[in-house]
């Protein structure tokens, strides 16, 4: 297709705005972030490519079918990189029913306006279109103390997050296998970096410890995760869309199994070297730790075999943790105007997913 136009759905998150900033500041594409802007959707993030000639945003919600078809017209998109999902564990606790009308009926409005698009489009332009289903490692459950995720593993989720996103993947697939629309499907492990919103660990830890506030661990803090940073996630979406076989899943992991408490105490770490002004009478942020009591349904451990898109597709982790998490934190260090502006919205790091 001659305009090489990506349509980029919830492109205002967390990972939508890192693959958006690496597309802009990377490659030729035009892209079209569709996104409503919840309360983790952010256009700050994406100040420094807001004002490029190949960046349009469209706020529309993925569950408005007739928006979604008006965006498809209009902007006329090569590929659709599906990434706009209610995506935290503890929210889908606290109010499931939010997650079911995004991750799955959003995610079937996608689809059908998609299939809809791609049957018109002309002999030579059909066979490039492409629909890339952006989800996560928390549809396989829990591991035990051994063994990765492949591919192939059985989809076992856990949360009700867990449970639509697995929803979503298998209703991509299924479009894949019913009406012939050509899919790609992604599963990643846990991210982090840059303008992360603060309801998830690492920025949390990091926002809490600057203010002298408790840096609360679930349990023991022996959940075992592996961590990937987002701009190598970015990178890795790139490809998967580019080189990836149509119907194929492939899985993106960083190759960093940590416990969520060496994930704390890495942070405080840093913040030891680089902000030695400790706030109120500590004398190490790891004096902040306090274990809570654990969440429901709480996996144990996740961890990604990502053999088949570095075989296939050439594409390894360029971050190490240690490297990644020092650029998280510096990046939090240098940008407290837009992390206060994210806390003073509707969330403060309260605690959630909760049953009473």
């Amino acid at each position: 297709m001659n305009n090489k136009t990506l349509l980029i759905t919830g492109g205002a998150g967390f990972i939508g705005s890192a693959l958006i900033r690496h597309l802009i500041g990377n490659t030729d594409y035009r892209v079209v972030n569709l996104d409503k802007l919840t309360y983790a959707g952010n256009l700050e993030s994406l100040e420094p490519v807001a004002d490029s000639p190949r960046y349009v945003f469209e706020r529309v919600d993925i569950c408005d079918a007739a928006e979604v078809q008006r965006v498809f017209r209009a902007h006329q998109p090569h590929a659709v990189m599906h990434l706009a999902a209610e995506s935290h564990v503890d929210r889908s606790i606290d109010g499931p029913a939010a997650f079911i009308e995004t991750n799955v009926t959003g995610t079937c409005v996608l689809l059908e306006a998609a299939r809809a698009y791609w049957n018109d489009l002309g002999d030579g332009e059909k066979p490039h279109f492409r629909f890339h289903h952006i989800s996560t490692d928390e549809v396989y459950g829990s591991l035990g103390a051994e063994g990765l995720f492949t591919e192939e593993s059985p989809y076992q989720p856990n949360s009700p997050y867990s449970a639509s996103k697995a929803s979503s993947d298998h209703m991509v697939r299924a479009w894949h296998e019913t009406y012939g629309l050509p899919v790609l499907i992604t599963n990643c492990s846990n991210n982090y970096g840059p303008c992360q919103f603060p309801e998830k660990l690492v920025p949390l830890i990091i926002l809490n410890a600057l203010a002298g506030k408790p840096l609360p661990i679930y349990g023991k803090g022996d959940q075992i995760r592996d961590w990937l940073y987002v701009d190598d996630h970015a990178r890795a979406l790139l490809r998967v869309l580019e080189k990836g076989r149509v119907g194929e899943t492939y899985n993106i992991g960083g190759h960093n199994e940590k416990t969520n408490l060496e994930v704390v105490k890495t942070l405080c770490a840093i913040l030891d070297e680089k902000r030695p002004e400790h706030p109120g009478a500590i004398s190490r942020y790891e004096d902040l730790i306090t274990h809570v009591t654990d969440r429901p349904g709480h996996d144990q451990r996740y961890a990604i075999d990502a053999g088949k898109i570095e075989k296939e597709l050439g594409w390894t982790p360029e971050e190490t943790f240690e490297s990644g998490m020092m650029k998280t934190v510096d990046w939090y260090l240098r940008n407290n105007t837009w992390c206060q502006r994210v806390l003073d919205g509707s969330y403060r790091g309260e605690r959630l997913g909760v049953i009473e």
